[in-house]
């Protein structure tokens, strides 16, 4: 691709359509705090429904990264629809899971967005369930008994078992692994926790070890690590096997 997939300069803006072919994956990476600045350029494309939930955030960095983050993602897909961005409307799963409103469903156009911090994730392909999560890793949180809570047995012995300078990292990659796979079955919380394992080991690209009580169903999605950047962890869970990532550290085939 000739343009970068890494959105780092508030003059971002797309000259062309981009193809999206059925067996690729994209993932944009975008920093929210350099798109902060040129907020009344970005609120141009927001629906009428998106500037009020803009309005009712209380600190402006808040609805600045807000603004950006929508903005770009209709920018985005509408360089891959060849339309309008502010023409783009969003439907909504009963979960909360967002997709493109039914006239727009042909197009074969799926995508999930992330964002913690400063960054924000983009992940598009068509036709298959998708979701990705980013977290910025902290350790101001009592790890063990957050992962009492939402960790299976299974991640929690990997996690004791994990160096006690790395635990607070491992523990963000079994969090964002976690929250890939329930994003794109599009089940959310109501997908109990317990009863699907993923790995904590780096860079891992088959991370969903194990489903229950149907085990079969792990074979049928692709859970694997993401680059975020410094001080971040990131996952990409897809249906299906026979894709291949582009992003913007350059194509990387599966």
């Amino acid at each position: 691709m000739s343009h970068s997939m890494n959105i780092t300069d508030s003059d971002f803006h797309i000259e062309a359509s981009i193809e999206l072919p059925a067996d690729e994956v994209h993932l944009w990476r975008v920093d929210l705090e350099a798109m902060r600045p040129d907020e009344s350029r970005w609120q141009k494309v927001l629906s009428s429904d998106e500037s009020t939930r803009a309005s009712r955030f209380h600190f402006p960095g808040d609805r600045q990264r807000f603004v950006a983050s929508r903005a770009l993602l209709r920018t985005i897909l509408a360089s891959y629809l060849a339309t309008d961005p502010a023409s783009l409307s969003f439907c909504y799963s009963k979960k909360e899971k967002p997709s493109l409103e039914t006239a727009r469903a042909d197009s074969d156009v799926t995508f999930n967005v992330s964002h913690s911090g400063g960054i924000a994730l983009f992940a598009f392909t068509r036709r298959r369930e998708i979701g990705v999560d980013v977290e910025r890793v902290r350790r101001d949180f009592d790890l063990e008994a957050i992962a009492r809570r939402f960790f299976s047995a299974h991640e929690q012995r990997q996690l004791a078992a994990a160096p006690d300078e790395k635990r607070f990292e491992a523990f963000f990659r079994c969090w964002t692994r976690k929250e890939a796979y329930i994003k794109a079955t599009g089940e959310g919380l109501s997908l109990p926790l317990h009863q699907f394992d993923v790995s904590i080991a780096a860079q891992d690209r088959n991370a969903l070890l194990s489903t229950r009580p149907d085990d079969s169903e792990a074979a049928l999605w692709s859970l694997r690590e993401i680059p975020a950047g410094p001080g971040y962890v990131a996952a990409l869970c897809v249906r299906g096997r026979e894709w291949h990532l582009k992003n913007w550290s350059g194509p990387a085939a599966d």
